[in-house]
């Protein structure tokens, strides 16, 4: 796996990566605390592990038995104050109702500085897994920060949500960064452009959007008083459009012309069924 690892890292531009064998949860970091600057990280999801296999370092800054919430901790231990981290989680890390969701979604938004939520639609990552996920943008502080939070909802990015992964456009419109310029239906398609656009702007424009649009920004005050609830769909106003419905009495009034029509369509019939047959 290491060689796996450090091959595809060459492949992707990374010269002489740095690839260790170790398990991250289970041993100690003293040797790493507050040593990196930027973490990325698509963390496995939805384990579990037993608290005497959990580093101690890890259960001091959240006491739980699942792996996508000891990996967060990780990362806030391996983090330098400044340091920045975008990491992927499922999305029950963002509305977990145990008291360790809350707790390190508190610590995030309390004590660091949370940068930015993205919520990913349920299919980007198939064929190897269908679960719905969301991009946590944080910096380490140890002070708090968090004043606003950016909250973006992908539609699309580039690929078709199902297990063939169909390009929705064509090479040179695809990613974050096309070679080719996008139209408004190409932008429908691959939201990724958008994201980094907006994203420049979340201190400044952004902060006008209403929670109708498609990115918008949450106070701290708003987050905390909903028990810091990170998921997208808790502060999104929907818009429902406006249907016109007739005037009740002109509906009862059509009702009972039908019940007219009913009533002597009946009448025609039972006159026919009484006639006597004619032999042939």
């Amino acid at each position: 796996m290491l060689r796996i690892g450090s091959m595809n890292m060459l492949l992707h531009g990374v010269e002489n990566p740095d690839v260790r064998y170790r398990d991250s949860l289970a041993q100690d970091h003293a040797d790493e605390v507050e040593k990196y600057t930027l973490i990325t990280a698509n963390s496995p999801f939805a384990g579990s592990l037993d608290y005497e296999n959990c580093a101690k370092d890890l259960l001091q800054v959240v006491k739980t038995k699942k792996t996508e919430l000891l990996f967060l901790a990780l990362y806030l231990r391996l983090l330098k104050p400044g340091g920045r981290a975008a990491v992927i989680v499922p999305d029950g890390v963002l509305f977990g109702s145990s008291n360790a969701h809350k707790t390190l979604r508190r610590i995030l938004v309390e004590e660091q500085k949370l940068d930015a939520v993205i919520s990913l639609p349920g299919g980007v990552f198939k064929p190897y897994a269908g679960v719905s996920t969301a991009i946590l943008l944080f910096t380490k502080t140890n002070s708090g920060g968090t004043d606003y939070v950016w909250f973006y909802d992908v539609e699309a990015d580039g690929w078709s949500l199902d297990d063939k992964l169909t390009p929705l456009l064509p090479e040179e419109k695809l990613g974050p960064v096309p070679k080719a310029a996008l139209t408004a239906d190409d932008r429908a398609k691959n939201n990724l452009p958008d994201i980094l656009a907006r994203w420049t702007q979340r201190d400044r424009a952004e902060r006008q959007n209403p929670r109708t649009a498609q990115s918008f920004c949450v106070p701290r005050a708003d987050l905390a008083a909903q028990g810091y609830d990170l998921s997208l769909n808790r502060y999104k106003e929907v818009v429902h459009a406006e249907v016109a419905h007739r005037p009740p009495g002109e509906i009862l009034a059509r009702l009972a012309d039908l019940e007219k029509e009913i009533v002597h369509g009946m009448s025609e019939l039972e006159t026919m069924l009484a006639k006597p047959a004619i032999a042939k």
